[in-house]
């Protein structure tokens, strides 16, 4: 197992988070990856490599050209326009109205906002950056021949949609490290999202997409962040029709309904013909996480990896979500453990 990790991810450490009407420290924050880091080391998975310098031309693949653009220069024209605060959307193109890109800062971060949850920082697009080469870089050691790579990527990406950031999450790492995988000769990959919340940014990537098929197993969005997508009857559109599965789930979900509900997407996956999966890895499936709801335990996610490696395809795993609490790194190291069990 090659783990792919880059200490810019530091780069972002946010100071302030809108959560439950106050402004609070950030769930995410840059403790979560050292701890996974120390965690996975441990457990011996010891193959830690740095990134490649890799641009932006597969994520411009998959996220809109003039939305990367901006996450490039946001900062500073919010630095540029006065303000001594983090950057943080108060105003969005909400139903019936313009979607033409305002040239004023506040409102430009509205319009490429999907929540009002995750400011930006000084730092914030180079860490994304970071984090989509960990990932990029992880593609391309499974495209060199091997069976699993890891990339601890922080930021997160999964609810990063063509042009929308939001739930922590800049460029969709995931989505770009399945891109990469087409780009090499696969002419079919499988994005696996494993994290409590809906993966709404991914299925927007590739909703209409006939080569990539989505499954999202998380919380229902009638209760759990991010709310507006991820039911059970958004299968596909166009060429896409078919190839995204939602699983909404009840809070409190153990185990036995959960690993049911797994079950049935890998079977999926095999039967689209998947040639490598992509897993985005969250852990706040785990029944401690502060923001979550589901019942997962530790050995539970040994036996996540079991499964997913039992789909005998070649697997890349990019970190998501798992917050507050230090069995994230045990969590993240024992599915990778299962992996190669």
């Amino acid at each position: 197992m090659r783990v792919i990790y880059s200490e810019d991810h530091k780069l972002r450490d946010a100071r302030t988070e809108l959560y439950a009407g106050q402004l609070v420290t950030p769930f995410e924050a840059p403790f979560r990856a050292e701890w996974i880091l120390t965690a996975v080391t441990e457990a011996g998975f010891r193959d830690v490599v740095a990134p490649d310098a890799h641009g932006l031309d597969t994520a411009r693949k998959v996220h809109d050209p003039a939305y990367l653009d901006f996450l490039a220069t946001v900062w500073d024209r919010w630095v540029a326009a006065g303000f001594e605060g983090e950057a943080i959307a108060n105003s969005f193109p909400v139903r019936r109205t313009s979607q033409r890109v305002p040239d004023n800062i506040v409102g430009a971060i509205g319009h490429y906002a999907n929540a009002a949850d995750t400011s930006i920082t000084k730092g914030s697009y180079e860490a994304a950056i970071a984090s989509m080469r960990c990932a990029v870089t992880a593609a391309d050691w499974l495209n060199a021949g091997n069976r699993f790579a890891f990339a601890l990527c922080r930021p997160p990406g999964h609810h990063a949609g063509i042009d929308l950031f939001g739930g922590y999450c800049f460029i969709n790492n995931a989505g770009v490290a399945a891109q990469r995988l087409i780009d090499h000769g696969a002419k079919k990959v499988a994005v696996l999202d494993v994290d409590f919340h809906h993966g709404n940014g991914t299925q927007d990537l590739f909703y209409h997409r006939g080569d990539v098929f989505t499954a999202s197993l998380h919380g229902d969005p009638l209760f759990a962040f991010p709310y507006f997508l991820g039911h059970a009857d958004e299968e596909g559109e166009g060429e896409g029709a078919g190839a995204n599965r939602n699983y909404p789930m009840a809070p409190h979900t153990p185990w036995q309904v959960w690993s049911s509900a797994l079950a049935d997407a890998l079977a999926r996956i095999k039967a689209f013909g998947a040639e490598a999966i992509v897993v985005a890895l969250g852990v706040d499936t785990f029944e401690c996480d502060p923001i979550s709801f589901f019942q997962l335990k530790s050995e539970d996610f040994i036996r996540m990896g079991e499964m997913i490696s039992a789909a005998g395809l070649p697997v890349v795993t990019c970190m998501e979500g798992g917050y507050g609490v230090p069995e994230i790194g045990l969590n993240v190291a024992n599915v990778l453990k299962g992996l190669e069990a």
